[in-house]
């Protein structure tokens, strides 16, 4: 090894280290402050419980807050993405994975503000939304805007992505493990030295930020004395199964609200300040939808804290206002949404199991847990990172090989029926399909026209058969493309169709009209799909107005694909 590669080794070892502790710290940071920054939102809004405890000796306030709260939020947010956001949309965990694996252009970093402050206002106003998946985005913002920065690293952009979600996860959480698999499990989907050191290093230092720093308290703590009877894995089990079958419903109510919504003759600015009205409205009756609910999820695995109907309708109130608030435009993630009701229905399986099986059991606590991981495990397509979840928060290994078994037998089932994962459906209806392997997504989304070739030899239409032929011979060709006076194709000219045609005959007469033609779109996947039985030296590449841009040849398609997949293999397997 020359000297040379040594100083290239270190440079890059202290260099991507520094980006992961630059990150890592920022990503931090600022999901610590836009977790307060909603907490403070929700107390001075009357949305969080103990604001509106410490204000129910005025009720008829609490009540018009309740209902306005969450309309203006919404009226604010229409405006915000109108106005604000290029995308039209709230930007997501979808948009951090499709930047990691097909390598696109990442949204703007106005976007990515705007999109922020969006689900700040969602949330702060008691909109019933998720907080993770803006904070993976912050995560991706921060990430992103490192990736821009020259400093000499292979696969910059998505190391320092993965870097920003794993600090961003483990700050949220105080689970750097998590962070740490959840960035690999879900953004980046592989497992690479490269990467794993430096996320590691993300990761940690989001942990001791939010741990050791600031002194952040856990999600919840549990008191578990562990399971007392082997059968109950088997109630654990069908849990898991259950919670699938829940996570379905779940999926397909978002689906239909989306629809609901393109049907709404309201316009798009105005869609979320409607769906805050509804969740205003609701919300008088049953408050526990408002928000992200933290409190409602620390009591549910309290024993006796929910009678079995109360759980029940906040189950679903809240599936169906989630689907509503993000159908309809408000901005926020599913995770958090997916933890309560997961947390809910545990605690309403585990009080209706006696009834059903009248065994001994060990309590509610074991079975809101399992609930918990197993439902937004098949949400967000993250089994590992859950597993790890209750885990570090708990410390419990009792409740973790339980929640695993629920966490398993929910992937099992919700895979067959939905896929990997609610993002990966979302950037499924946006065409760009991950179930088949990141190699076909990139394939999908690289064009062929970057490898388009200006050298070759044209025939117009009026030309004939022998001028054709000499102009074939004198370039050492064996097809010609076939164009009118516009440029316009008509179809390819092949030297042996033109040995024995008649020399003064034209040259269209013996064209071949039909064949496979590349466009501007083509990408190298569904040019390789073409190429299935073709025989010739090229393939004529069109714009939208037929007219002729070039030609690629076979060769270059094979060594597109030959390159983008050795790539993606040197990126999986490289080492530090």
């Amino acid at each position: 090894m020359d000297q040379v590669t040594i100083r290239q080794i270190i440079y890059r070892i202290l260099m991507v280290s520094l980006v992961a502790v630059v990150v890592g710290t920022a990503a931090s940071l600022a999901a610590i402050g836009f977790v307060d920054a909603i907490q403070w939102l929700n107390d001075r809004l009357l949305i969080s419980p103990y604001a509106r405890i410490q204000a129910e000796d005025r009720h008829w306030l609490v009540v018009a807050a309740t209902i306005a709260v969450p309309a203006v939020g919404g009226l604010l947010v229409g405006l915000i993405v109108r106005w604000l956001i290029k995308e039209g949309r709230g930007l997501a965990p979808p948009d951090a994975i499709l930047a990691v694996q097909t390598r696109r252009k990442a949204p703007t970093i106005r976007s990515g503000l705007a999109s922020t402050l969006a689900s700040l206002v969602s949330l702060g106003s008691g909109a019933s939304v998720g907080q993770y998946g803006p904070l993976v985005y912050l995560g991706t913002l921060f990430g992103t805007m490192v990736g821009r920065l020259r400093l000499r690293l292979p696969h910059q952009r998505s190391i320092a992505i993965g870097c920003g979600v794993a600090a961003a996860i483990s700050t949220a959480f105080n689970a750097p493990i998590a962070g740490l698999v959840f960035a690999h499990e879900v953004i980046l989907r592989h497992y690479s030295l490269r990467a794993f050191a430096p996320v590691t290093v993300a990761a940690a230092t989001g942990y001791v930020i939010a741990n050791v720093i600031f002194e952040r308290p856990p999600l919840f703590r549990v008191q578990f004395g562990g399971v007392e009877h082997s059968y109950e894995f088997l109630f654990f089990a069908l849990e898991g199964v259950i919670c699938a079958g829940l996570a379905w419903v779940f999926m397909r109510l978002l689906s239909l609200s989306g629809k609901l919504a393109a049907r709404t003759p309201v316009p798009v600015w105005l869609k979320p300040a409607v769906a805050g009205l509804v969740l205003g409205l609701v919300a008088l009756q049953v408050p526990e939808v408002l928000g992200i609910g933290q409190e409602t999820l620390r009591f549910a695995i309290i024993e006796d804290a929910f009678a079995i109907h109360e759980l029940a309708l906040i189950i679903v109130a809240k599936l169906a206002l989630t689907a509503l608030c993000v159908g309809f435009g408000f901005v926020g993630g599913v995770f958090s949404p997916a933890l309560l009701v997961g947390i809910l229905f545990g605690a309403f399986y585990g009080l209706i199991v006696p009834f059903v099986a009248p065994f001994p059991h060990s309590g509610v606590v074991v079975y809101a847990i399992c609930g918990m991981m197993a439902l937004a495990s098949s949400v967000i397509g993250a089994p590992l990172t859950t597993i790890l979840i209750v885990f570090e928060l708990t410390r419990s290994y009792d409740l973790t090989i339980a929640a695993m078994v629920a966490v398993v037998f929910s992937n099992l089932v919700s895979y067959r029926a939905v896929g990997r994962s609610l993002f990966d459906v979302q950037l499924k209806a946006r065409g760009f399909d991950l179930s088949l392997g990141r190699d076909r997504a990139i394939l999908q989304n690289h064009r062929v026209v970057h490898y388009l070739h200006a050298d070759y030899t044209t025939a117009r239409a009026g030309e004939s058969v022998g001028a054709v032929r000499h102009t074939l011979v004198a370039n050492g060709r064996a097809e010609a493309v076939l164009v009118d006076q516009s440029d316009v194709y008509q179809g390819m000219v092949h030297l042996q169709d033109l040995v024995e045609a008649d020399p003064e005959a034209p040259v269209e007469s013996i064209a071949h009209a039909t064949g496979v033609v590349f466009h501007e779109d083509t990408s190298v996947w569904e040019s390789m799909e073409m190429l299935r039985g073709f025989l010739g030296e090229a393939v004529p590449l069109l714009d939208r107005q037929s007219r002729v841009l070039g030609v690629v040849p076979e060769e270059a398609v094979i060594r597109a694909y030959l390159e983008i997949i050795h790539e993606l293999r040197r990126e999986e397997n490289e080492a530090a």
